[in-house]
């Protein structure tokens, strides 16, 4: 029979958790961790999840969207069938991976102006990233404990981003609209790295930046805009 809980201990349970996974990696973290995290024995941990491969599961799923009731999920949380939070995490990226004012402005030979162009396309990753940042954050960390999880974000769909941003960097370049760059490359992985440091990662430090989310995006959009803009040569 699935059990009751408090609506406020799903949201506890969920940062507890997340909290602890980034610190800790997933192998070294443990069920008394996350625990002591919540201010709960280890025992009443186990009323909400079997197991902490539950656990995990569960934060992959509701980390960055939890549902609207405690009531919708079943408590105890089962541990998931074997390969089943690794499927849900490929189904999730394929689901995100898409960004459509990229899309868009690859196929588009000449944009009508430059500056809104850009500002779309950093502004569209930026959003992006930051409506996933728990489940970014739990591959980032957990790579080296979940060589097939971090596979499918680093390899799968960061390398898928990365790959459709230079192209569209080179095509711009090409037509001089944007100033030349020593490596096409390494200035798609600058400006991917820069939006997920902002969207994402920042929020993981033990000092925070103290900066708004409205105002970390406007900036985040105005550098790129203004550093891709530039027709200074390189």
């Amino acid at each position: 029979m699935a059990r009751r809980i408090p609506e406020d201990r799903l949201p506890q349970l969920l940062d507890a958790a997340t909290r602890v996974f980034v610190e800790q990696g997933y192998r070294r973290t443990q069920m008394a961790d996350v625990a002591a995290a919540m201010g709960v024995a280890k025992g009443t941990l186990y009323l909400y999840v079997e197991s902490k491969e539950a656990l995990f599961d569960l934060v992959c799923r509701y980390g960055d969207q939890p549902p609207k009731s405690a009531s919708d999920v079943a408590f105890p949380v089962r541990s998931p069938k074997a390969g089943a939070t690794l499927r849900y995490v490929r189904d999730e990226l394929q689901r995100h991976q898409g960004v459509p004012a990229l899309g868009a402005a690859v196929a588009r030979k000449r944009p009508g102006d430059m500056a809104d162009e850009i500002a779309a396309i950093v502004g569209e990753l930026y959003d992006q990233l930051a409506a996933n940042r728990r489940r970014i954050k739990l591959i980032d960390t957990s790579a080296r404990d979940y060589p097939e999880l971090a596979k499918l974000w680093f390899e799968g769909a960061r390398g898928g981003l990365l790959e459709l941003l230079a192209g569209y960097l080179k095509a711009r370049i090409a037509r001089g609209l944007i100033a030349p760059v020593p490596d096409v490359d390494a200035t798609a992985r600058l400006v991917l790295e820069t939006i997920v440091f902002w969207a994402v990662h920042r929020h993981f430090d033990s000092r925070p930046e103290k900066v708004g989310e409205d105002v970390a995006r406007a900036t985040v959009v105005q550098f790129v805009v203004r550093a891709l803009s530039s027709k200074e040569t390189a």
